[in-house]
């Protein structure tokens, strides 16, 4: 009989998922979101899945594929659309023309849902409301993401302004930004240097669009239970204020905001980086066992005395302090050092140390490429690629990853011949006329 990890490796190996069915493979998505990578990664979640998602984009490209490090671009599309532009079919079609909004909508019922990332009303004015989209297609799944939703008081009346739904208005709304950064009374360094702070990543998208596809997956299941379509509004900075855990109900108990406190958990010490000789390295051992853990193997039991409980840890005038004592031994070792250290104690209480990770160090690990989290990729349109894989691995109706991304237009000849039956002399007069 096979132990649990080989069983496991065998039954969820992510290079076998092409001989697996997939759960959704025969769900089709029509994803019309601009400028927004919360659709984007919604309609990623999705193909993974196995819905056959065809992406919608203006005949000029979707200006999310100019959002990429210094201009850098490859075959005209930016870094992050190589990535979310997976497993898609790309069309065009200019939905602001009277014939590339009919084509929309002769589409329409003939897919299962439909993602987009306008502002509110935006469709309507155009004469797609959600009355229409129901009259075309009763069953279809409607996702509409914009950072401040489709109603309430931030997006009443007709004048909406018609921008982009930018990530960072989403932190910024989220309540994210102000808890990320240096604080304040950090006066050693620059005043600029000490403001509320962007997360690194496009959390705010992402997050809308991990919760856009979540809510699409439980519709699918009502529709299945009920045959009834339905619509879904996602607010990107709502689903980031779902995750702001304790701070909210931090300041309706006490009326104490959380303000920034850099790398420090203010629910939790030591649980924070700290200065190695070569680098960073994270140590957790917030409770009093395993406080009393990581301060024996650093040989500091005065530290135990010092700040005996989770109270005094969790002060935040004594974070740089702590820190400052702990790294008078971390700053002597390195990061293999220390992590040789931490393993070898066998003592009372538990604590952890692990190395602080640049992304080229991450990129050498062999371990993200054996489990497919890390995907040396030949595309047929952009060459050899290095993608993130997929983390979801099942056993069943695994995710899938089946190409990279498409250049502008690249489907329109299956597409529109499959779905709507246009042949090239069709197509041709629609470029010429720049309806696709």
């Amino acid at each position: 009989m096979k132990d649990w990890t080989e069983w496991a490796k065998e039954n969820t190996d992510p290079k076998k998922a092409k001989e697996k069915p997939q759960a959704l493979d025969d769900i089709k998505v029509l994803d019309l979101s601009y400028g927004s990578y919360a659709g984007l990664f919604a309609s990623s979640l999705l193909s993974e899945m196995g819905a056959e998602v065809v992406r919608v984009e203006p005949p000029e490209g979707d200006i999310a594929r100019e959002m990429t490090p210094e201009a850098m671009k490859i075959k005209g599309t930016g870094l992050a659309y190589l990535i979310e532009g997976r497993n898609k079919y790309h069309v065009t079609a200019d939905i602001r023309k009277a014939r590339g909004l009919e084509i929309i909508e002769e589409l329409i019922p003939k897919f299962d849902v439909l993602i987009e990332t306008f502002p509110p009303k935006y469709l309507e004015k155009l004469g797609l409301g959600r009355e229409k989209i129901e009259a075309l297609n009763p069953w279809i799944i409607h996702c509409a993401i914009n950072n401040f939703g489709q109603e309430g008081p931030m997006v009443e009346g007709d004048e909406v302004p018609e921008t982009l739904d930018y990530d960072v208005i989403a932190q910024a709304f989220g309540g994210f930004a102000w808890t990320v950064g240096l604080p304040e009374d950090y006066t050693e360094f620059p005043e600029h240097t000490r403001v509320p702070t962007r997360m690194g990543n496009w959390m705010g998208w992402y997050c809308g669009g991990a919760m856009a596809a979540f809510s699409i997956m439980t519709a699918l299941l009502y529709r299945d239970l009920t045959g009834e379509g339905q619509f879904i509004d996602i607010s990107p900075a709502e689903a980031l204020m779902a995750l702001n855990n304790y701070a909210f109900h931090l300041y309706h108990l006490t009326g104490q905001v959380i303000n920034r406190v850099a790398n420090f958990e203010p629910a939790a010490y030591a649980y924070n980086y700290v200065q190695a000789k070569d680098g960073l390295v994270f140590l957790a051992g917030y409770a009093d066992p395993n406080w009393q853990a990581l301060c024996s193997i650093i040989g500091r039991d005065d530290l135990v005395e010092k700040y005996p409980t989770l109270k005094e840890r969790t002060n935040p005038k004594n974070f740089v302090p702590m820190t400052t004592e702990i790294e008078k031994f971390t700053k002597q070792k390195t990061r293999e050092e220390i992590l040789k250290i931490w393993l070898e104690y066998k003592g009372p209480g538990v604590t952890v140390a692990g190395e602080i990770l640049k992304p080229d160090e991450t990129m050498e690990i062999d371990h993200w490429y054996e489990r497919g989290s890390l995907v040396k990729f030949k595309d047929r349109d952009y060459g050899d690629l290095t993608l993130q894989g997929l983390p979801a691995k099942m056993s069943e109706s695994p995710p899938n990853l089946k190409w990279a991304c498409r250049p502008v237009g690249a489907d329109n000849k299956f597409i529109y011949n499959k779905y709507l039956g246009f042949d090239s002399e069709v197509l041709k007069k629609l470029e010429k006329e720049k309806v696709i």
